[in-house]
């Protein structure tokens, strides 16, 4: 049999959203805003607290992959920016992107995307210690992504210079390696709890055609 049905199954598969998709992506896109919003927590030994913010953009890559998180961190990111008080501290507006906060907003759903990417291949090739590559993921998103965007960030929309920057950003850091933990558990707890939502239904699609 020729593979041509089955690969065009896959690829549809993987690119065609449909009701579930775009619900998730809206559930996403709320659980963002209400992260950005809830109560910084402060834990002994971290010297600045945590907030949910980072948590649930890596949860939303690590669950949804790459194009329905960037999409629902997008989304969060568009109404923000048009008006809607759902950034931290209820901020919104264009305004924010004149303040330090601008490359971390920026990086947000470039990260969801990365992580989510990084979360698919982990989904396809390992089935052991998933909780650990998870974890990987987030924390080499997070630096590479969400932390040098953030500090180009700082250093462009402040009188700091790049290192000044890097120590403002530094503290976050151990709150960071936290959160990333608890992203990569919830992560393997949603994936056994719903094993089609990120690439298996994809693969089913193509047995179903053999």
């Amino acid at each position: 049999m020729s593979t041509s049905t089955p690969t065009k199954q896959l690829n549809r598969a993987r690119t065609r959203w449909n009701a579930t998709d775009l619900g998730l992506i809206a559930v996403f896109a709320a659980l963002v805003a209400a992260a950005a919003l809830a109560p910084a927590l402060a834990i002994t030994g971290i010297g600045v607290p945590i907030t949910f913010q980072t948590l649930a953009v890596m949860l939303t890559g690590l669950v949804l992959g790459p194009a329905r998180a960037f999409a629902a961190v997008g989304l969060y990111v568009l109404l923000g920016l048009a008006g809607l008080p759902i950034f931290s501290l209820g901020r919104s507006g264009l305004s924010v992107l004149a303040g330090p906060s601008a490359g971390y907003i920026i990086a947000f759903p470039i990260a969801a995307a990365v992580v989510g990417w990084l979360a698919t291949v982990v989904i396809r090739r390992t089935v052991k210690a998933r909780a650990i590559w998870f974890f990987v993921a987030a924390a080499v998103t997070s630096a590479v992504v969400i932390h040098s965007l953030g500090i180009a960030g700082i250093a462009l929309t402040t009188k700091a210079t790049l290192g000044q920057a890097f120590l403002s950003d530094a503290v976050f850091y151990p709150g960071d390696i936290v959160k990333n933990i608890v992203a990569a558990g919830i992560a393997v707890a949603l994936h056994r709890a719903f094993p089609d939502i990120l690439v298996r239904r994809a693969k089913r699609a193509v047995r179903t055609t053999a």
